[in-house]
């Protein structure tokens, strides 16, 4: 690269000029500075249903998904017989919300996989794969190893991220950005809810491109993801509760989420979030594994979050907590607003606004992302550098 005063001109190793498009990124000094917030991570918290328009905004149209960055044709989507969800870390997590959306949608099996792993065993990778690649930075040092392994294999490849022009959008085939402004905090909470609805959107897209899904079904959703920035501003706007909460868990030192389905995924990312800030050593299971271990962990010293928003998991959910209580455990439930029956087995709930069920993950993390806040908050911890930790993880 020869940078000059008003020019920088790219070589190949036979010193011939490369050409490379010119992206324009519209972040400004304002958009990287706290914003008077305590911390980067409240400020990003605060800021979702802002980044909600901005991943939506021009994608939906007349009830149709449109990507400016894609324009599949029937075939090319008919061709992908597998498809591989690949990432690490919070981006994983939102992989795995990805994963029956798109199985429902478009009619394809999907694996979700950990990045690191991916390229150390025989994937059955080939040219009717996609392989979708999902990174906050872009420049996730396995990530980026696993895409270069895919594409040696022939599988088509598509990134997921925020950061234009990084590495894993130059690497791909296909790119759709995120469009959450900067994240400074280690700890991911926008760009998380920002990756869930670019994978509801894409599955979308899929499958009307394939004519996989019911014209009234995708609108339903459609207009439910419209609905989550107001819905997601109701919950922000009630943020101090969640200080309370804290404060009731800030001497624990172990703490279990569970749910099942797509709460269970919730579940996950509700565990990591409050693990990597806060120190409290916490773990999500999908809530009928209980019985098959897990249980033998479960006291009074141990509190328990349960998340039940699903519909047709609702009363096995409930079976479980009732499972936790009878050994005394302190449990929180997050619910849908307006379940009273809940009440019944915790000792306290979190209500987010009535949505389209399939696309409560979305909201069901906000009061979480809060939670974990308010206890590293409490706990002391330094919220938006926990330690051992770094924001790109960009060695392997």
């Amino acid at each position: 690269i020869i940078l000059t005063e008003n020019n920088a001109t790219i070589l190949d190793k036979d010193n011939r000029p490369i050409e490379r498009s010119v992206f324009y990124v519209e972040w400004d000094t304002e958009a990287a500075e706290k914003g008077g917030y305590e911390h980067f991570m409240l400020k990003e918290i605060m800021e979702q249903p802002e980044a909600f328009k901005k991943t939506l905004t021009g994608r939906i149209q007349d009830n149709k998904v449109k990507f400016s960055e894609l324009e599949f044709s029937q075939q090319l989507v008919q061709s992908w017989k597998k498809v591989y969800i690949i990432a690490c870390g919070t981006a994983y997590h939102s992989g795995l919300i990805g994963k029956p959306l798109i199985e429902e949608f478009l009619h394809v099996p999907v694996e979700v996989e950990v990045a690191s792993e991916f390229r150390y065993r025989e994937p059955l990778v080939d040219s009717n794969t996609l392989a979708i690649f999902i990174s906050q930075s872009g420049e996730t040092a396995d990530t980026l190893a696993a895409m270069r392994e895919a594409k040696s294999r022939g599988a088509a490849t598509l990134a997921i991220t925020n950061v234009v022009g990084s590495s894993i959008a130059r690497a791909a085939d296909y790119t759709i950005y995120l469009w959450a402004g900067p994240e400074i905090a280690v700890a991911s909470t926008k760009a998380y809810t920002t990756m869930l609805i670019a994978q509801y959107l894409l599955s979308i897209y899929l499958a009307q491109v394939k004519g996989t899904i019911l014209e009234d079904k995708a609108e339903r959703i459609l207009n439910a993801l419209l609905e989550l920035p107001n819905k997601t501003q109701e919950i922000l706007e009630q943020k101090e509760k969640y200080l309370n909460l804290a404060e009731g868990i800030r001497n624990s030192e172990n703490l279990f989420f569970i749910g099942r389905g797509y709460d269970y995924n919730v579940a996950q990312e509700g565990a990591l979030k409050l693990k990597e800030i806060s120190y409290i050593h916490a773990e999500a299971y999908a809530a009928g594994e209980l019985k098959h271990g897990t249980l033998a962990l479960v006291t009074k010293e141990t509190p328990v979050i349960a998340i039940a928003l699903q519909n047709k998991t609702y009363e096995k959910t409930l079976s479980n907590i009732k499972e936790v209580t009878a050994r005394d455990a302190y449990v929180i439930g997050v619910a849908n607003e307006g379940d009273t029956e809940i009440l019944k087995t915790v000792n306290n709930a979190i209500y987010i606004p009535k949505i389209e069920n399939i696309v409560s993950p979305v909201l069901a993390i906000i009061p979480l992302q809060l939670l974990a806040y308010y206890a590293a908050v409490v706990r002391g911890c330094n919220v938006d550098q926990p330690r051992n930790l770094a924001k790109s993880v960009t060695v392997e």
